[in-house]
């Protein structure tokens, strides 16, 4: 995995890299091995996100079809109603 630095500013390129490993499952993963799952415990869980996911694809395909109302979207908090940034002129 690699996230490129751009003009010196780690900070933003830590948030891109905590996002790609957040979207990989890689913090997921790490909580999972810090103890000992028994395997009947794990084909339950496996069991249970099998049913989520296959839930989940039946509904979207469902709102496609025109079945079911699409949900609606939550708006997003502090982003609503926020004044663009204003930038300095360009110098010549």
């Amino acid at each position: 995995m690699q996230v490129l630095v751009r003009d010196n500013n780690v900070d933003q390129a830590l948030r891109a890299l905590k996002k790609k490993m957040q979207r990989e499952g890689v913090f997921r993963e790490m909580k999972a091995r810090r103890a000992y799952e028994k395997p009947s415990e794990r084909r339950k869980r496996e069991d249970a996100e099998a049913i989520r996911r296959a839930k989940k694809l039946a509904r979207k395909q469902a709102v496609r079809d025109g079945l079911i109302a699409a949900p609606k979207k939550k708006p997003i908090i502090g982003r609503a109603g926020a004044k663009p940034v204003s930038r300095p002129a360009e110098q010549k």
